[in-house]
């Protein structure tokens, strides 16, 4: 039997980031994760990449996987151009306004896993588990059980929830949830174009959905990420490559340029999830099992982050009671309200500019110009943009 502190099902970029935390604390960590050892970026850019802010650059600095990440492939962007395409709504950050070296990362999420299990794999205090699941799990009051498929038993101080938006571990211990159907599904590719993206991050409000395009490491590359109808996001899948890209480079008024889309087009649905409970005896969520956003503010990473980074300051402080049920519940109410906030300000956003309404159009137009020219607004709307402290 291997015996434990803490054990985390999931080997995502929050799961393993937590991991890494909390071994740097010598708290004694076993990863289980049923998919493959992560590999180094591949030749062809991931469909899969997230804007890190530099709250999470920090997280990672202190981690000390930034170098590592950044080795591999990241890029920072220095501007931000939002605008609504049915009015003259439009607002800008640059970084040089706000004294930053830049306002985030576009970073494949493969890069950060990559460099993450390497640092692990050859940390003491951390036991790694690929391809491997569990069978049964029970916990009492001191404990938690799990038997792995293979029959060895594990046994943890605490059990850390990171399998992700559909966590079997969440729907096990019945922690119910609250959720909606965004009305989206999400569709990501990499794209090239004919001008260079000058590292600024882009995205365009449109009726049936906000279109980001994302700069990648090569001047005239963009990962994007186009949140519309279901229907319509399946036909722009299923388009020929020429009807697509012309399609593409209509919805974002060809700011770069004709564009041309690179390898396969990918469709993901996209839903709020919400628990309502993130504490079950010594079990916790993280990450997508605990919250899952609108990728529309690119927020669902950095908010899975700061789950991780409080929950290592909490553990961390709670050394003579190790994972106590005041450190969980601290945990949990504090993160819970920053998630609430989080989703109902993408809720707000999504239901104001999607449509054509012309009061909506009006107003929204109006609001982004007059945001625009006023410094301090503006700044708060960059921080809530940047998930970082100004």
């Amino acid at each position: 039997m291997q015996q434990v502190q803490v054990c985390i099902v999931g080997g995502g970029c929050v799961g393993l980031s937590l991991a890494l935390g909390l071994a740097q604390q010598d708290i004694s960590v076993l990863v289980l994760d049923s998919g493959d050892v992560p590999q180094p970026v591949a030749e062809h850019y991931g469909a899969r990449v997230s804007a890190i802010s530099a709250t999470s650059q920090a997280l990672f600095e202190q981690l000390g996987v930034w170098s590592a990440i950044v080795a591999q492939r990241a890029t920072p962007y220095n501007k931000m151009d939002v605008r609504d395409k049915d009015s003259f709504g439009r607002i800008a950050f640059d970084s040089n306004e706000l004294d930053l070296p830049q306002l985030g990362h576009i970073i494949e999420n493969d890069a950060i896993r990559y460099a993450l299990w390497s640092s692990l794999s050859q940390h003491s205090m951390v036991t790694l588990m690929s391809n491997t699941r569990y069978q049964t799990l029970h916990q009492t009051d001191s404990d938690v059980l799990l038997t792995l498929e293979s029959g060895e038993p594990i046994m943890a101080k605490l059990l850390v929830a990171a399998d992700g938006a559909r966590s079997a571990i969440r729907q096990q211990f019945n922690m119910p949830i609250t959720y909606w159907d965004y009305d989206h599904h999400a569709l990501v590719a990499t794209v090239k174009t004919q001008r260079p993206h000058e590292s600024t991050a882009r995205q365009v409000f449109l009726p049936d959905g906000p279109l980001a395009f994302l700069p990648l490491p090569d001047p005239h590359h963009h990962s994007i990420v186009w949140s519309t109808a279901p229907q319509h996001a399946e036909q722009l899948k299923n388009m020929p490559e020429s009807e697509f890209n012309k399609a593409l480079s209509a919805a974002i008024d060809m700011q770069c340029g004709v564009t041309q889309v690179v390898g396969e087009r990918q469709v993901f649905p996209l839903t709020m999830r919400y628990a309502k409970q993130w504490l079950n005896g010594r079990t916790v969520l993280i990450g997508d099992a605990a919250h899952t956003i609108h990728p529309l503010a690119g927020l669902g990473m950095n908010l899975g982050l700061k789950d991780a980074a409080y929950l290592i300051q909490l553990l961390a402080s709670s050394t003579d009671d190790f994972a106590n049920h005041k450190i969980l519940r601290l945990y949990e109410r504090s993160r819970k309200a920053d998630a609430q906030k989080h989703i109902a300000m993408m809720q707000g956003l999504k239901v104001l500019f999607e449509g054509a309404n012309p009061l909506k159009k009006l107003f929204r137009g109006a609001g982004l110009s007059m945001v625009d020219k006023m410094g301090p607004i503006k700044n708060l709307f960059a921080k809530e943009a940047i998930g970082g402290d100004l």
